[in-house]
């Protein structure tokens, strides 16, 4: 259409211009040129002409049509606590359910062996190595349609899979069967364990990021021991019950697929989408549907000053409360004017997200997803010491689910219901360590260690033209740090006591600020990896009440928790943009020697007996506390040298 001529303002308007000095409006219609500008979650939105009809109407409509509704796209990090905890309950219970998958399948093994006709208790644990399978692997290609598609597709469309697959292990005839339903369960349940660390990040900023990672944590460790506990339970109980597919010990599955299908429909119907970009680009096309459709009825562009500044209303229409909200009218003055200077000029604008840009194809993505974490693992020393740590601690983890039967079988005579109740152990530990971490937050923001910790530089969103155009916006805001340093106590600048002397050491050489603050009580934590494991190994005999290796098995559990959610904030916050790749790489490592390690376990304790296992993983697990020890010292050097992790430094600068 051509441009039309400017025609005079409605008699009804939803927003009236301030008083003369006039504003300037261009004839503007169709084929006036667009100007792209980038949208985020800090951008103030200007005023849309919705008075000046300044192209003669395509549609039968006279009045504008009403804004959107911008407050479902509200930056995550904005939601309110109570809509973070929603998600983060619902997260974790679904993380507690697969790692509670992970371990129940281990009691009824000799119960499969006869009903799948196996030759082996060796070859019905392969379906524990296949879980691990899909469950390491399957993050690689599902991690890239969350990132295109958003977090809530992946999590309803895994877990429906999850479910279902989960009955057909109550139904399969053949250790075939079993082995891929299984790897179909594993693929289902990986996104509930690998992905809910980014859903997490969706909606925490790094300070206050620790205790639900925490949570989550606990959570995987606490399923860990609860799925073999319950499921030894039923073997021991159900066994003579039934047989073939009517046998009753198999609702050690059907049981599951109940308590699957429940957090399903709650994740169907409570999770919402966090994911950031996905909730700007679904912002940008509301907005630009909306500006099509005033367009359509004749009302055309944005009030933008000559020097590209933004034109917004009296009140400020913030990313959260949307356009049209209640808190630009007043119920008795009617509408709030914008104000709209002489100098400002109407502009067709459409807003694009620089996520989509950026973004490659889907099967660019993949390819990415797939090598990216190899080449950080045989690159990147933080990551392959890491995953090398966590890994052993994973394998250890899943040792338990035949040590524990074998051992407390062997030394004490128990039978596989007793033996499941000691897994109640590494449920302890998951909660034990799960308050260990929260109270390491308090610890890190204790007044006198954060005093003088260096500030980190904030980075400043704004809004800028894509290169070529001529508007610009931006806004930006003084940093929480510069505030905060202002108000620091003279006491604690010039220490007058030994414990300011001691606090200030602590400051100078252990900032809370670094990335390796993450490490600092998990240095101190971990021992007690080692220490439970030589207790377990070197107190399994019937001289000693058996309360002792299970305690030992309760600080293993611990320990392994405290390993598990250094690595997990560590890797956030070192790698950032490519924490999810190094988080990918980890979790391929750990799931393989997790998988790996139930199929050796009855040949160790046969041929090494108790004590030589215990004195042999517990000195690799000694050996391996360096690992955070060395990162707290020489962790910036090393970061140093990392184009992965330097590159995310230099970009908050």
């Amino acid at each position: 259409m051509a441009n039309g001529g400017r025609s005079s303002p409605s008699k009804k308007t939803n927003m009236h211009l301030a008083p003369s000095p006039e504003p300037k409006c261009p004839s503007l219609g169709k084929g006036t040129e667009t100007t792209n500008l980038y949208l985020t979650f800090k951008t103030v939105l200007p005023v849309a002409n919705t008075t000046i009809a300044t192209s003669p109407a395509t549609d039968t409509g006279h009045e504008p049509p009403p804004p959107p509704d911008l407050s479902r796209y509200a930056d995550p990090v904005t939601w309110p606590n109570s809509r973070k905890n929603v998600l983060l309950f619902l997260s974790c219970a679904a993380t507690f359910l697969t790692a509670y998958t992970s371990g129940s399948y281990s009691p009824p093994q000799s119960l499969m062996r006869e009903d799948l006709g196996a030759s082996s208790n060796v070859a019905v644990l392969t379906g524990i190595t296949a879980f691990c399978g899909g469950f390491g692997i399957a993050p690689m290609f599902l991690a890239p349609f969350s990132e295109m598609n958003g977090r809530y597709p992946v999590f309803v469309v895994s877990g429906i899979v999850y479910v279902v697959f989960q009955a057909v292990c109550g139904v399969v005839q053949t250790l075939a069967g079993m082995i891929v339903a299984r790897f179909i369960v594993g693929i289902g349940g990986s996104v509930f364990s690998t992905m809910v660390g980014g859903v997490i990040a969706d909606m925490w900023e790094k300070e206050g990021r620790n205790t639900p990672m925490a949570l989550f944590s606990g959570s995987v460790l606490a399923g860990t021991g609860a799925g073999p506990l319950f499921a030894a339970m039923m073997t021991y109980r159900l066994a003579d019950i039934g047989t073939g597919n009517a046998a009753a010990w198999k609702w050690v599955f059907w049981h599951q697929v109940i308590m699957g299908a429940v957090v399903m429909v709650a994740l169907v119907i409570f999770f919402k989408e966090s994911r950031g970009s996905v909730l700007l680009s679904r912002k940008a096309r509301a907005l630009n549907n909306w500006y099509g459709e005033l367009e359509e009825r004749g009302y055309y562009g944005l009030w933008i000053e000559k020097d590209g500044r933004l034109v917004s209303s009296n009140t400020v229409v913030s990313s959260y409360a949307g356009i049209g909200s209640e808190a630009n009218s007043d119920e008795e003055k009617g509408p709030r004017s914008p104000v709209i200077s002489s100098t400002a000029n109407l502009r067709r604008v459409r807003w694009i997200v620089k996520e989509d840009e950026e973004r490659s194809s889907l099967a660019k993505m993949i390819t990415i997803s797939v090598t990216r974490p190899f080449y950080l693992l045989f690159t990147e020393p933080v990551v392959f010491f890491f995953s090398l740590w966590v890994s052993f601690a994973w394998g250890v983890l899943y040792l338990t689910f035949g040590s524990i039967p074998i051992v407390f079988r062997r030394q004490y005579g128990w039978n596989i219901e007793q033996a499941g109740y000691v897994f109640a152990s590494l449920f302890i530990g998951g909660v034990l360590a799960t308050g260990l971490g929260i109270w390491q937050e308090q610890i890190m923001h204790h007044p006198k260690w954060v005093a003088q910790s260096p500030p980190s530089t904030t980075s400043q969103s704004s809004s800028s033209l894509v290169p070529g155009t001529s508007a610009t916006a931006s806004s930006s805001s003084a940093s929480p740090e510069d505030t905060t340093s202002k108000n620091i106590s003279p006491s604690l600048d010039t220490p007058t006591s030994r414990s300011d002397r001691i606090w200030a050491l602590i400051r100078r050489r252990f900032p809370v600020s670094a990335p390796e603050s993450r490490l600092y009580c998990t240095c101190f934590s971990s021992v007690l990896f080692p220490i439970g494991i030589f207790i377990f190994g070197f107190t399994s005999n019937p001289d000693i009440h058996p309360v002792v290796p299970a305690f030992g098995l309760v600080l293993v559990t611990t320990g392994i928790t405290t390993i598990y959610l250094a690595v997990f904030n560590y890797f956030a916050d070192t790698y950032n943009k490519y924490a999810s790749s190094a988080l990918a790489a980890q979790s391929l490592c750990r799931n393989v020697v997790g998988g790996s390690f139930p199929l050796v376990t009855a040949l160790m304790f046969d041929n090494l007996g108790e004590v030589k296992v215990g004195g042999m993983l517990g000195a690799i697990a000694a050996v391996l506390t360096v690992v955070p020890w060395v990162l707290v010292f020489y962790g910036e050097r090393i970061r140093a040298r990392s184009p992965f992790a330097t590159q995310q430094e230099n970009s908050q600068v």
